[in-house]
């Protein structure tokens, strides 16, 4: 990789074929079957070496299974490992066997470094005898290579990242242009492909460094972390599309990307396909619009398309104090929740009283009674087609 120097597309190519063809060569070296991480522990490569049934079921323990049936292991499996030095090992780390953490047989770690930086790790399952230093030391001399190519694409990555926040963020049209030219640049022939954006938030971690690796999410192209509101984070990434009418790589990177972001609440929106760049930011105000549906509305998410959130299509294009209409402001303090809660369902259930007793489990007359205070509250008449649009548009507004 060169010093002071942008990695451009015309430089830059996809490394997996690289990475398989390094694994095995170490595979070949030590005799033994073996597996590239990247430092998130996310699969990137394994080395299927077969001599005389080494990759028997005894082989795969809890831990080395899910690695590489789901590409990735446990957070508490990371903190298990690296509590063996791994991240400040230079040289080969073995780790005995421990059953009760799904580890039935030891291990041996090879550090991927690449100017003193650790960005992966090689791993075999220990044998006795295992190999010998000498075949170790030849091993090493592979993880550099390794390491010069998880730099390389380390470096792409940033340089995507940094040039598709610029065309999110870009406040004038002569910028965003710019932005968008830097990232056609990129991408190359990729930019002109068909393809979504998708907003996750609130994101755990505003460090880039914490954001999961391009490679790690089927069909992504792009990502980076933007700030959300006043103290979050959400992230958004660029993902291509075989189909505008089949949107199932976009959902299920989405997946990935909740699950990452599992215990934070967090909720994904999905714009609508578009070909090429330059409407990038009204793709991503459609995810963001939608991620904040799903986060208003539980029965939209927690993935929602922004063709999917109806009414909020509008609701959230509209300014934030829209919801604070003065009619509605006394209805929406929080002694009268529940006399809210009852106004939305029965307008969510196009004012048919029945349905709305039934969907809140009240009798009738208890329902009336209500309404009858939400038109004390607001002034408003339930009977007027206009009084209930804003009524309606407000709750639902103060929900985002």
């Amino acid at each position: 990789m060169r010093e002071n120097a942008r990695v451009t597309t015309s430089e830059y190519k996809d490394h997996k074929g690289d990475y398989q063809e390094l694994v095995d060569e170490i595979s070949e070296l030590l005799g033994a079957p073996a597996t590239l991480e990247n430092r998130d522990f996310e699969l990137i490569a394994f080395g299927a070496y077969d001599s005389e049934g080494e990759l028997d079921a005894s082989a795969l323990d809890p831990v080395r299974t899910r690695s590489i049936l789901t590409r990735r292991s446990t957070a508490a499996v990371r903190t298990w490992f690296e509590g063996f030095g791994i991240t400040r090992a230079t040289s080969p780390v073995r780790i005995p066997p421990a059953p009760e953490a799904g580890v039935y047989r030891g291990r041996i770690c090879l550090p991927v470094r690449h100017r003193g930086v650790v960005l992966g790790y090689v791993w075999l399952l220990d044998d006795d005898p295992g190999p010998t230093d000498r075949q170790l030391t030849a091993a090493m001399e592979v993880t550099t290579r390794i390491g010069a190519l998880l730099a390389d694409e380390a470096q792409h990555g940033a340089d995507l990242s940094r040039e598709l926040r610029a065309v999110l963020t870009a406040e004038r049209d002569w910028q965003r242009d710019m932005a968008v030219a830097e990232l056609r640049t990129a991408l190359g022939p990729r930019a002109d492909t068909l393809h979504t954006v998708i907003c996750v938030t609130p994101w755990p971690s505003a460090d880039p460094d914490d954001a999961p690796s391009v490679r790690t999410v089927p069909g992504a192209t792009a990502l980076c972390t933007l700030p959300w509101g006043t103290t979050a984070t959400a992230l958004a990434l660029l993902v291509r599309l075989r189909s505008a009418d089949v949107m199932t790589p976009a959902t299920s990177a989405a997946g990935r990307l909740l699950e990452r972001a599992r215990g934070t609440g967090a909720a994904a929106g999905i714009a609508a396909a578009r070909a090429g760049l330059v409407d990038l930011g009204v793709a991503w105000r459609e995810a963001a619009a939608a991620a904040r549906a799903a986060l208003a509305e539980p029965h939209l998410g927690p993935i929602a398309e922004w063709s999917s959130i109806g009414p909020y299509r509008l609701l959230t294009s509209l300014p934030p104090e829209t919801a604070h209409d003065p009619a509605v402001r006394a209805l929406l303090s929080p002694t009268h929740h529940e006399l809210a809660r009852t106004a939305e369902v029965y307008l969510d259930c196009a004012g048919q009283a029945g349905r709305t007793a039934a969907e809140l489990g009240i009798h009738r007359q208890t329902l009336y009674y209500r309404l009858s205070r939400v038109e004390q509250l607001t002034g408003l008449d339930l009977d007027d087609g206009e009084d209930r649009l804003l009524l309606h548009m407000a709750l639902k507004g103060a929900r985002l």
